[in-house]
């Protein structure tokens, strides 16, 4: 699991190859992630939207850039967390993806990032 605290809130992900939506023979490899985000300030926040940049070890990149979450603009109180699952395919059986969340803080308005920490994709046989 990769942790990172930007501005109080703290990012965990943790990955997994899913061979039984991957098809290597098509260069079509799928990974989910797991993102936890806990509010360790004193103000209650909310995320607005994110940036991924996403990374092929063939070289290849794009980013995606949208509203929330999951279809979600989660509200999490100090001392809460929010968690969810989404995926990505790849073109290679390894990858990266990093990114960050744009928050808004309840009480004043006020907006900010938060870096998502780089996470490594890699179909689990290619560590042997």
């Amino acid at each position: 699991m990769i942790t990172q605290i930007t501005r109080g809130v703290k990012i965990s992900v943790d990955t997994m190859y899913q061979s039984e939506f991957s098809h290597p023979e098509n260069d079509h490899f799928m990974f989910a992630y797991k993102i936890s985000i806990e509010n360790m300030t004193d103000a209650t926040i909310q995320l607005v939207s994110r940036r991924w940049n996403i990374f092929d070890s063939n070289g290849s990149y794009h980013q995606v850039e949208g509203e929330g979450v999951v279809g979600l603009q989660p509200v999490i109180e100090p001392g809460s967390y929010h968690q969810y699952v989404s995926g990505c395919h790849l073109k290679t059986e390894m990858g990266a993806m990093k990114g960050c969340f744009f928050m808004t803080s309840l009480p004043d308005g006020e907006e900010f990032e938060v870096e998502i920490p780089t996470f490594h994709l890699i179909a689990p046989y290619r560590l042997n």
